[in-house]
C-alpha cells in the first residue's frame, strides 16, 4: 500500500473479475480507483458506457471529468480497477482522441496533412490507402484551407478541425473528446458540432465528450453523465433522445429545454452538498 504524510492511506483494493456489461455496453468500468497525493478522486467506481452513443461528461470543478476519460483512454494510470472495450482490452481497441489544447496536440515540425495521416502511417497503411483516406476526410470536412501548411500557420479552428480529422483517420471504435470547443469562437464551435454529428450519423462511432458547457453537453449527447464532487460517483445519467441532426432550432425545443433543466438541477444539487 501507499502512505503519504498527513493523508489517508491508499488501500490495496483487490481486483474483481471484470465481465462485459449488459447488452449494448461498449465500455465496462469496474472498481476504478484513483488517488492523488493519497486522497481519493475515484474509489471503486463502476460505469457502463453504451455502444453507438455520444455520452457527455459533466460535473463540478475538480471532480475529475478529464481524468476519467484519460484513464479510460490509457493516458493516465489508475491505482486499481479494470476497463473493457466491447469485452476487449485497450490494446486491442482502436481509439481516437481530440485534445483540448490543439496547439500542443499537433506536431509542429510536420505539415498539417502529415499530422492527419500520422496514425495511418503508424499502423503501416500503404500510400494508396493513406491517400484514399485523406481524400475521404477532406471531402467529409469540406476543407477549404491548405493542408500543406504547418499547424502554427493555421487558425485555431483550422487546427482543431485537423486534430479531429487525425483522430478519425484510422476509423476509431471509440472517440474521446476533451473539451474540444473550449478555445474556439462560436462560429467554429457550430461548424465542429455539425461535423461531429455528421460523423456520428455516418459511422455510429461511440463518443465520450467532456464539456464544461451544459448546453453543449446536452446538445450533442444521447446520455449526459452527471458526476458528483470527489470522491467522484455517478450522480445520475440523463438520457436525451432527440433525433439527429440537431440544429439551432433544437436549442429551443421542449425536450432539449427540459433535459437541460433537469441536468442543471442535478448539477446544482451536487455542488451544494
Amino acid at each position: 500500500m501507499t502512505v503519504v504524510a498527513n493523508a489517508p492511506v491508499v488501500p490495496d483494493v483487490p481486483e474483481r473479475a471484470c465481465r462485459p456489461g449488459p447488452a449494448g455496453t461498449h465500455i465496462t468500468i469496474r472498481g476504478l480507483t484513483k488517488y492523488f497525493a493519497g486522497w481519493p478522486l475515484y474509489e471503486n467506481f463502476d460505469l457502463d458506457i453504451p455502444k453507438h452513443k455520444i455520452v457527455s461528461v459533466f460535473g463540478p470543478n475538480g471532480c475529475g471529468k478529464s481524468t476519467l476519460i484519460n484513464m479510460i483512454a490509457g493516458l493516465i494510470p489508475f491505482d486499481s480497477g479494470q476497463i473493457l472495450f466491447d469485452g476487449k482490452s485497450l490494446a486491442e481497441t482502436k481509439i481516437g482522441y481530440v485534445f483540448q489544447n490543439y496547439r500542443e496536440a499537433m506536431f509542429p515540425w510536420m505539415r498539417t496533412i502529415a499530422n492527419i495521416a500520422y496514425p495511418l502511417k503508424l499502423a503501416g497503411r500503404s500510400k494508396a490507402e493513406v491517400d484514399r483516406r485523406m481524400a475521404q476526410l477532406v471531402e467529409s470536412f469540406d476543407v477549404k484551407f491548405d493542408l500543406n501548411r504547418y499547424p502554427y500557420e493555421l487558425s485555431g479552428g483550422q487546427q482543431q478541425t485537423a486534430s479531429i480529422m487525425r483522430a478519425l483517420a484510422p476509423g476509431p471504435e471509440v472517440l474521446f473528446l476533451d473539451e474540444p470547443f473550449s478555445a474556439l469562437d462560436f462560429e467554429m464551435t457550430l461548424f465542429i458540432r455539425e461535423k461531429l454529428q455528421e460523423v456520428f450519423i455516418e459511422t455510429g462511432t461511440t463518443m465520450l465528450l467532456v464539456s464544461h458547457d451544459l448546453e453543449e453537453a446536452v446538445y450533442l449527447a444521447d446520455e449526459v453523465l452527471l458526476l458528483t464532487k470527489r470522491p467522484t460517483r455517478v450522480a445520475e445519467i440523463v438520457r436525451y433522445d432527440e433525433l439527429r441532426p440537431r440544429t439551432v432550432d433544437t436549442l429551443s425545443a421542449p425536450g432539449f429545454v427540459a433535459t437541460k433543466k433537469l441536468s442543471l438541477e442535478i448539477f446544482q444539487r451536487e455542488v451544494r452538498r
